[in-house]
């Protein structure tokens, strides 16, 4: 049976279904996943959509994927393959009357994952654009309701077009140190004093390079915080100049430095204050240094 083309109006259900295939999928992938996010029509508040939850996530090994392919059977995924896109691990739930639909990316492949972050961000951002698009699926579901083939063939003018706009104008380096930091992040076990890496860090340089690093706590107490880790590995290779930093904390959500790991930062130089520090990853809050210490300056000088 041909898969059926309905097109429905937004429902604040999709993303609560989002969430909970999330907590599924990431109990598989377990140490392997990096990253999950929601993407396609479906996350986009307010765009009509095939009612099809998309769901791409980021890991360390693509061959760890495969080896788990058995445990997405078990809730009733397909394992596809590529599936015609070179580095993917695709998914599908429900057969021809899909539900739920799984791409998985390495973490380093980042046109693949940066272009799918970018047109959800970009029709999220522009109404227009996003009612454009659902009038354009609506019709096509009435043409071609048993043709998944005419359907997309159909929109694809202006997804390829939409994409170029999303990209030409998408900063993605929040993404890029989330990403950077989570690979980072993996528990090391240096026994019987040390251990490290629950809390992991990247930081972007004026050059625009990303360095990592990882937390270090010892029983001595002399460790340190992945703040401090990522700028020792900028500096031990010749940069000095911050202008984004991110710490991930165990739970995935963004960490603020502490007092040791602010002060350190402002020594960095002339500037420092404006190195820009991720609150909160879902909606890129960010603060500059120098909120977090107002008076540094005139605590030094007085």
């Amino acid at each position: 049976m041909p898969q059926h083309i309905i097109v429905l109006d937004y429902s604040p259900d999709w993303p609560v279904k989002y969430q909970k295939e999330k907590e599924k999928i990431t109990a598989i992938l377990k140490d392997n996943c990096i990253a999950v996010y929601h993407i396609g029509s479906t996350s986009v508040p307010g765009l009509a959509a095939k009612p099809i939850i998309d769901i791409m996530a980021a890991v360390r090994s693509l061959e760890q994927v495969d080896a788990v392919a058995k445990d997405f059977a078990k809730i009733e995924y397909e394992y596809l393959g590529e599936l015609g896109i070179a580095g993917r691990r695709y998914l599908r739930k429900g057969g021809d009357e899909r539900t739920y639909q799984i791409h998985i990316f390495h973490a380093d492949d980042w046109d693949n994952i940066g272009r799918h972050l970018a047109f959800r961000d970009y029709m999220r951002a522009h109404k227009n654009k996003r009612d454009e698009y659902a009038k354009i699926k609506k019709e096509l579901a009435k043409c071609f309701p048993y043709d998944i083939d005419g359907y997309c063939d159909g929109k694809e003018e202006f997804v390829q077009r939409m994409e170029e706009r999303a990209l030409s104008q998408y900063d993605g380096t929040w993404d890029q140190l989330y990403i950077a930091a989570g690979k980072a992040q993996y528990k090391r076990g240096i026994p019987p004093l040390i251990e490290a890496g629950t809390v992991s860090a990247a930081l972007l340089t004026e050059k625009g390079t990303i360095y990592a690093g990882v937390c270090n706590d010892a029983a001595c107490s002399l460790g340190m915080c992945a703040e401090r880790d990522a700028i020792a590995n900028m500096i031990t290779n010749g940069e000095s100049h911050i202008v984004k930093i991110a710490a991930v904390t165990p739970d995935g959500k963004a960490g603020m430095p502490c007092g040791a790991c602010r002060e350190f930062l402002m020594q960095m130089g002339k500037g420092a204050g404006e190195i820009e520090i991720l609150c909160d990853y879902e909606t890129k809050k960010a603060v500059k240094l120098k909120a977090f210490i107002p008076d540094w300056r005139r605590a030094k000088t007085s």
